[in-house]
């Protein structure tokens, strides 16, 4: 009977780690905890509830997209793709919840801020237009008579508009909608275009090892990602590295020029010492979910460094 419990637990167990990592749930909340830290880190309050729902929600549904249509396992097989097809009427529900919510949470956001937002200065219009026009080109999304560009096939340049929006999305467009829930509010600059910066090259570098992971994918498909151009090793050895060790530095410096003390730094660059070593372990091939689990997961981790070293800034 124990023997039959434990193992009902591992299955049990088994089907909430793939729901939680094959259906994107974890990259919403890595969404939300991104948004977090960058507030906790300018020293502005949090944004509101439903704002960090419909940004959960939309990331979800705009991550799962790719798995909605008729799904090839013959050509790449990988185990997110099978549960993709064994799951495909109940991601389709999830899908439409998910945009139901998006819709009816941005409805409520729209009416309820829709003075301030008619009121928003260009340059917050332009850093939304831009996440709109990434998100949507990423995909390729617009008609093909009308623009024939999809960012999934312009190869190396993909892992760095995908940092680019992440970045975006947590350190500009939680500002800008702090802006309008709450007032203005006056911010350190430099140190926003600094997290920015830091949160495009981290996600940036994630990409990147996701790339190593789709190799053959991609090169089958001929995107000439750098993993496709270059090989593993040197996309390791010339590319990750160099930005991961290029990061680390620059967190030092800054953080020593801004007197954030040595626990805070200390503290933050816990999660590039653990991306050096992550980079290292590509040279082997690893399961899919070590991929969601591990490296998406030093990406929840910065954000919770990020979040307690800021406890111990020098006042």
């Amino acid at each position: 009977m124990l023997l039959f419990n434990i193992e009902f637990v591992q299955f049990a167990m088994n089907r909430v780690i793939k729901f939680i990592f094959f259906g994107n749930y974890f990259i919403g909340l890595l969404a939300v905890i991104l948004s977090v830290e960058s507030n906790v880190q300018l020293r502005l309050p949090l944004n509101s509830v439903e704002y960090y729902v419909l940004l959960c929600c939309a990331t979800v549904f705009y991550y799962t997209y790719a798995y909605t249509g008729p799904l090839n396992s013959k050509t790449y097989k990988n185990p997110r793709t099978q549960w993709y097809k064994d799951h495909h009427a109940f991601i389709r529900w999830t899908q439409r919840i998910l945009m139901l919510a998006c819709i009816l949470l941005s409805s409520y956001f729209l009416y309820k801020h829709f003075n301030t937002i008619s009121h928003l200065p260009a340059q917050c219009w332009l850093v939304v237009f831009i996440i709109l026009i990434a998100a949507v080109l990423y995909y390729g999304l617009l008609p093909g008579s009308f623009y024939k560009i999809n960012l999934r096939k312009t190869g190396w340049l993909k892992a760095f508009i995908i940092g680019f929006v992440w970045a975006c999305c947590a350190n500009l467009l939680s500002f800008i909608v702090l802006q309008i829930e709450k007032g203005e509010y006056k911010v350190d600059m430099i140190l926003l275009i600094w997290l920015f910066v830091k949160n495009w090259m981290f996600c940036t570098v994630n990409a990147i090892m996701f790339d190593i992971k789709d190799y053959v994918h991609d090169s089958n498909k001929e995107l000439k990602t750098f993993a496709v151009s270059f090989g593993t090793s040197k996309t390791i050895y010339f590319i990750l590295l160099p930005l991961i060790i290029i990061g680390l530095l620059s967190l030092i410096a800054f953080t020593t020029a801004r007197n954030f003390g040595i626990t805070t730094t200390l503290i933050n660059t816990i999660p590039f010492i653990l991306l050096f070593m992550i980079a290292l372990s590509m040279f082997r091939q690893h399961k899919i979910m070590y991929f969601l689990v591990v490296i998406d997961g030093l990406i929840f981790l910065k954000a919770l460094c990020g979040i307690i070293g800021m406890q111990f800034i020098n006042r």
